[in-house]
């Protein structure tokens, strides 16, 4: 092992974790309340079966907002409501805040866009057997969509792992931050190489673990 990777040791594992603190509850987040924002988005569009413009309306533009937002901006703005939340707007816990609230909305858009892929006849279909709006979604939508899900999970994780380089800004830590302090701000190039290369393997493992699973479950 380089020997600048043993001196900064208990520091870069102290990155890792806090890295994974914050992809965990954002995964979290994104799974059990992005996954139902983007049914419903996908529920209640025009010529849907529960069309509801009113709705889709409203959780459309809420979404659109949110991810317009540039995410450093995102953070900054968010700073008085994770101050309400969890009591403060410093450290890792804090950096969940943001990281969560731009986790539903990436989320709930690649959810309804694998949903529209699913088609209309399987739906018609479920409904005219008299299956209940539950059994339509479980037993039907998720299942035709589930490769699609899958792979919007894992393109939506990636994401993540690049925002949580900029959890800096409010303390949040993590590897980019560390990379950043530790080997840009100290002119230690190798141990920042060190880093991103951390970074790659990562993302390419989620990658490849995100498309074999999609394959896997993929019965079309």
């Amino acid at each position: 092992m380089p020997e600048v990777l043993v001196q900064y040791q208990a520091e870069i594992g102290q990155a890792i974790a806090e890295t994974f603190i914050m992809v965990g509850i954002s995964i979290i987040a994104a799974v059990l309340v992005g996954l139902p924002v983007g049914t419903l988005l996908f529920l209640c569009r025009k010529g849907q079966v529960f069309e509801n413009l009113l709705v889709f309306g409203t959780v459309n533009f809420l979404v659109n907002v949110i991810r317009s937002f540039p995410f450093l901006l995102l953070v900054v703005f968010l700073i008085p409501f994770t101050r309400l939340v969890i009591g403060t707007a410093i450290g890792t816990a804090a950096a969940t805040v943001p990281l969560s609230i731009i986790a539903i909305a990436h989320y709930s858009r690649l959810v309804e866009q694998a949903l529209l892929d699913v088609p209309k006849g399987v739906m018609e279909a479920a409904i005219s057997m008299g299956a209940s709006l539950k059994e339509v979604i479980f037993k039907f939508l998720y299942v035709e969509a589930r490769s699609g899900l899958v792979l919007g999970l894992t393109t939506s994780i990636i994401s993540f792992i690049s925002y949580s380089t900029i959890m800096g800004v409010v303390g949040g830590g993590g590897i980019g931050d560390f990379a950043i302090r530790y080997g840009y701000q100290q002119f230690k190039t190798d141990l920042m190489i060190y880093m991103i290369g951390i970074m790659i393997i990562l993302v390419q493992l989620i990658q490849f673990a995100g498309t074999t699973i999609s394959r896997w479950i993929d019965k079309r």
